[in-house]
């Protein structure tokens, strides 16, 4: 197949005021903000990517490969999670085109803060930060997320072949 897209969600509610967790969105701690509750560093964006890649490249969600790296080998940062698939998807002869993000939540703001978040993913998945888009909504408050109980992630990611590159001339990192 000369293209391929892949389709990942994840969420995450937030952790407790005693907990002291820090925020981790796309590989960034967000200081001053209440964490996410998960055995890891609860990166939602980046589980969510890391959904996406999986389906991308036909292996099974994040659960499957995470919580082991997670609980058995103590790894708790989400961009070490990220390394395999996409380990996998360069041996499939295929490089990254565009990732699309849309974050539903309440807190924190993210256009303040997406620049940073682009350029953290494009670095993570070693691409340009043109190549990752960001959108934000709260959903007009009408889940939990929107509600500020949390931060849900939906993410796509497109993938072309090295052949199909070769083929039109077409240049991609």
């Amino acid at each position: 197949m000369p293209f391929r897209v892949g389709l990942g969600q994840d969420s995450h509610r937030f952790s407790h005021v005693h907990e002291k967790r820090a925020l981790m969105l796309g590989g960034v701690k967000i200081e001053d903000h209440l964490g996410l509750k998960g055995n890891s560093d609860a990166d939602v964006i980046l589980h969510a990517l890391f959904n996406s890649i999986a389906q991308l490249i036909g292996w099974k969600s994040l659960g499957s490969h995470a919580d082991k790296m997670c609980k058995e080998q103590g790894i708790t940062d989400s961009k070490e999670y990220l390394k395999e698939p996409l380990k996998k998807l360069k041996e499939m002869g295929y490089e990254i085109t565009t990732v699309g993000i849309t974050i539903e939540c309440q807190r924190p703001r993210i256009d303040p803060i997406s620049d940073e978040i682009r350029k953290s993913i494009a670095e993570i998945l070693g691409i340009e930060k043109e190549q990752v888009g960001i959108i934000a909504t709260t959903g007009e408050k009408l889940t939990a997320f929107g509600q500020g109980k949390g931060i849900q992630v939906f993410s796509v990611v497109t993938a072309i072949h090295k052949n199909v590159k070769k083929l039109t001339g077409k240049k991609t990192k």
